[in-house]
């Protein structure tokens, strides 16, 4: 995977993203982010990836006793039912892997609970077969702040590449002249950007208002 130059950006185009066991269980214990802020952020990269038509994954393990995949992920993608497993790591179970390797996109883009284990699993068993993987730092979480860490560290030594739901969103747009895109990525912005939402919606406001003044 080339580490500079334009290629070593995510293209909606050649992206794939698995999302992995976002879950009542899950949530129980994760201390290394607020867990709201973990709901926020997955649920804007799951719109996200909707808006530009990146094929996305649900995935949860043992559902029966680990809780339903989340509302808000769920609510993005309702005709999907998310794939149901018994292996810990994502990335041996076929169901999973005949879809991305179907896909044909080399480009993974994975978030889960928890990093160091439903993420770090998965992540290093694709870098070995050739995948470009990408993982969600901030859409993801682990027990402890130390875990999640350790287990970010791991991924990117072995040559993951660390990125935030956000800068996923700006390098999959690119130019904001790409106006089939920009109003859904405006959109999941003022829904989940946090401040960046709160600008947004105020620059609208004075546009209004400048537009009501020329009238």
């Amino acid at each position: 995977m080339p580490k500079t130059g334009l290629e070593a950006l995510l293209r909606p185009e050649d992206s794939i993203l698995v999302l992995i066991d976002h879950q009542p269980y899950q949530f129980t214990n994760l201390n290394s982010h607020e867990p709201t802020m973990i709901v926020n952020n997955v649920v804007g990269l799951a719109k996200t990836a909707k808006v530009f038509n990146v094929p996305t994954i649900l995935t949860t393990v043992l559902e029966e006793r680990g809780g339903y995949i989340i509302k808000g992920l769920q609510d993005v993608f309702p005709e999907q039912k998310p794939i149901d497993r018994t292996f810990i790591n994502t990335w041996q179970d076929p169901k999973v892997t005949d879809i991305v390797k179907k896909s044909g996109r080399k480009q993974l883009v994975l978030a889960a609970l928890y990093t160091e284990i439903c993420l770090a699993m998965p992540a290093i068993q694709a870098l070995a077969e050739g995948y470009d993987v990408f993982i969600v730092t901030d859409a993801s979480g682990g027990v402890s702040l130390e875990a999640h860490d350790m287990a970010v560290r791991r991924m990117v030594a072995a040559g993951a590449v660390p990125i935030t739901w956000m800068a996923v969103l700006g390098e999959w747009q690119r130019d904001w002249a790409r106006a089939d895109t920009a109003a859904g990525v405006a959109g999941v912005v003022a829904e989940h950007g946090g401040a960046s939402g709160v600008a947004f919606a105020w620059e609208m406001q004075l546009l209004a208002t400048r537009a009501k003044a020329g009238a």
